[in-house]
């Protein structure tokens, strides 16, 4: 049977109403089209009628304000403003994704995509010790962002020093909302212990890499070690923000993400780069993705933010407990480069993340470690 005129057209139509996409004078045919355009491969992938999701809406600058009217109006809910990327975490209906992104004041829409967390000999094998001792190097005055779990204020590794400096010199914290510092999951305060533990507990035996530097502890992982990409991104904007009055110069994120999308439309990969652009010095895990669980070694399994080339990536090597570094190794479960989609070469360097390689297994699930990335 013969279609009438105008079939093709009336159809396509439809098929984008049924989408969420509502075809107006001031949104044609075609840009409602070209919006799938705007989503990240995880968005396009799901592409569900029904429930909600999380994300984080990159906008063209300038007032926002008409973007969160149309969230509201179509039952979304604004959770956080990001303007170091010009952006909104966002919560809303699924249906309502490609009608905000006809807007033509957004220019991205990305998934609020889940983050997770990923010695005496430690600073002897990558020479930190010979620098404190030979040089005098050790920290004293340099601020340092730990964007993570939190931190235990109370550890005697990182109380107060002795002329009664506060160790940790601000807690932010990004999921509950509360004032006293404190780690609910304990990763951070364990990255906080390598970069900056004094080594009280055991006589200087186990200090960190800086033992005289301050921390700015910002919490963006829950007691289960999960977060949200706009959480650290937040973040990362508290540290551009207080760089000068904290002497912030280093930031460390010891959290990772997948990697879907290139690291120049990632949100999370944009934000640190306006952190590099603003003097810092972002420094991230490579992950935990180097084997499979069938235990063969696994490609191309950089995390975000450190598939990205301004980003300080840095993988997992093993000690093999010894200072000596002729018998150091790469740990299995470090991911391997190139990275994802952009397929830059990564990671950037190595350092003891493990100490013998019978640490080196991977887990019999990937669910039984929630610092891996499934």
């Amino acid at each position: 049977m013969r279609r009438p005129k105008g079939w093709i057209v009336r159809t396509t139509t439809a098929a984008l109403l049924i989408l969420g996409f509502a075809p107006t004078a001031t949104t044609p045919l075609t840009a409602a089209s070209n919006s799938l355009t705007k989503l990240d491969s995880l968005l396009l992938s799901q592409r569900a009628l029904t429930g909600r999701s999380r994300v984080v809406v990159r906008t063209a600058g300038g007032p926002v304000g008409q973007v969160i009217s149309q969230v509201q109006h179509l039952g979304g809910q604004l959770v956080r403003r990001l303007p170091l990327i010009d952006a909104l975490a966002i919560d809303l209906p699924n249906a309502a994704i490609p009608i905000i992104a006809a807007n033509p004041l957004v220019e991205r829409i990305s998934m609020d995509r889940v983050v997770a967390g990923a010695m005496e000999r430690t600073s002897a094998t990558i020479g930190a010790a010979a620098v404190r001792q030979e040089l005098g190097y050790d920290g004293a005055g340099v601020g340092v962002a730990i964007i993570d779990s939190g931190v235990a204020p109370s550890h005697d590794d990182l109380a107060d020093a002795a002329d009664g400096t506060q160790r940790v010199d601000r807690f932010v914290d990004f999921v509950n909302g509360r004032d006293a510092a404190y780690d609910d999951y304990g990763h951070g305060t364990h990255v906080g212990g390598i970069v900056a533990g004094n080594g009280f507990d055991s006589g200087g035996a186990r200090s960190g890499i800086a033992p005289a530097a301050h921390l700015i502890v910002l919490k963006v992982l829950d007691a289960q070690g999960r977060g949200r990409i706009s959480d650290v991104i937040a973040a990362l904007d508290y540290t551009v923000a207080n760089r000068d009055a904290l002497n912030i110069r280093v930031v460390n994120l010891s959290v990772a993400t997948g990697v879907y999308e290139s690291y120049d439309t990632d949100p999370l990969t944009l934000a640190a780069k306006r952190a590099v652009s603003a003097g810092l010095v972002v420094v991230a895990a490579a992950g935990n993705l180097g084997r499979g669980l069938d235990g063969t070694a696994r490609y191309a399994g950089i995390t975000a933010p450190g598939n990205a080339p301004w980003v300080l990536t840095v993988g997992a090597s093993s000690h093999m407990g010894t200072a000596d570094r002729a018998d150091d190794t790469i740990a299995a479960f470090s991911s391997r480069g190139p990275a994802a989609i952009d397929h830059a070469a990564k990671p950037d360097v190595v350092a003891p993340g493990v100490a013998s390689s019978r640490s080196l297994l991977p887990p019999a699930r990937c669910t039984s470690r929630p610092r891996r990335i499934c």
